[in-house]
């Protein structure tokens, strides 16, 4: 690779050379929607400039790949694929490899000063295969980006995929391109934050064995208005007026089947949370976890006339002091 051909994934990505992992995250998600093809059809210069976004992303959000980059430059894929058979692995530091206009001179060089010399004096001369990492993007998602899974005998690799909570709790069909592959990937009902799903061979290809690893999907839930997840909890909050939390009542609460009726008890606390069995997330076999409602109790802020008169009564005749207890403390 020329030095003309050198790409800075850093400035491609607006980001500083010290960006931490969170930082270099929003600034690709960024980028990826606003020159996401989805977003620019036929707009040849966004879809080029999106496939310069993601193999920017796909280097420096991977430790090994960006320490690689960050130490060798523009040579850093041809010093990705180590050394031949017997030859020196050291750390080369802050080398200079400007010097040479390609790694093969770098390599033969390096070998002819370890020994590497052919009988006729000259330096022997080694071939060797370079291959690109992981595949170029995906076409219809979001939100993703990919990792290097393995530097093994393994060619596994990875992406993040946002799901809606409704795509996640139906299960959903996504469609998607590895080079110029099109794929079918079946997401399962139950998939939350953190699952991995395996598509079995549709990794990368092992230059060495030409076997061919497979492709794991993280799935990342994008926040929803009314639900959240806690553990293998759904959980949603309800507010609930003063009158309803004292006397009990009976309330319509959403679930993902629908509204369905609760019952308050009488004197239920704000931040209680009442469990509704078997409503909650999809677990195992066709199962279903809990859904917990948390209780928020919201005083009303605008009160008629006859609503004051009321409450400034029941101030007048109440007998409970909630506070009454902290008399005794002292310091």
């Amino acid at each position: 690779m020329a030095a003309t051909d050198f790409k800075d994934y850093y400035a491609i990505l607006g980001i500083s050379k010290t960006a931490s992992p969170e930082e270099i995250k929003q600034a690709f998600r960024k980028l990826a929607r606003k020159y996401h093809p989805d977003v620019n059809p036929g707009n040849k210069q966004a879809e080029a400039r999106f496939k310069e976004i993601n193999e920017a992303y796909e280097v420096v959000s991977d430790v090994d790949k960006r320490k690689k980059y960050d130490q060798f430059g523009q040579y850093w894929k041809q010093a990705g694929e180590g050394f031949p058979s017997g030859g020196v692995g050291a750390d080369m530091g802050n080398f200079d490899f400007s010097q040479y206009g390609n790694f093969d001179e770098f390599i033969n060089e390096l070998l002819g000063r370890f020994g590497g010399a052919s009988p006729r004096g000259g330096r022997q001369s080694y071939s060797y295969s370079t291959t690109t990492s992981g595949p170029s993007g995906f076409s219809g998602f979001n939100d993703f980006g990919f990792q290097d899974a393995g530097a093994g005998t393994t060619q596994d690799s990875e992406a993040a995929i946002a799901l809606t909570f409704a795509e996640a709790f139906n299960g959903v069909q996504k469609r998607f391109s590895l080079g110029n592959e099109t794929i079918d990937v079946r997401i399962p009902s139950g998939s939350k934050t953190g699952t991995r799903l395996r598509v079995r061979g549709k990794g990368q290809i092992n230059p060495m064995t030409q076997q061919r690893g497979d492709l794991y999907l993280k799935v990342e839930l994008q926040p929803h208005s009314f639900f959240q997840m806690e553990g293998d909890n759904l959980v949603c909050e309800v507010a609930i007026t003063p009158d309803e939390a004292t006397l009990g009542a009976s309330i319509d609460v959403p679930t993902p089947d629908g509204l369905v009726n609760v019952k308050l008890p009488a004197g239920v606390r704000s931040g209680q949370s009442l469990r509704l069995r078997g409503k909650g997330w999809p677990v195992g076999k066709g199962g279903r976890g809990d859904q917990l409602v948390k209780v928020a109790i919201v005083p009303p802020k605008d009160l008629s006339q006859q609503e004051r008169e009321y409450y400034e009564k029941i101030r007048a005749i109440r007998t409970y002091n909630p506070r009454s207890h902290l008399q005794q403390f002292r310091l």
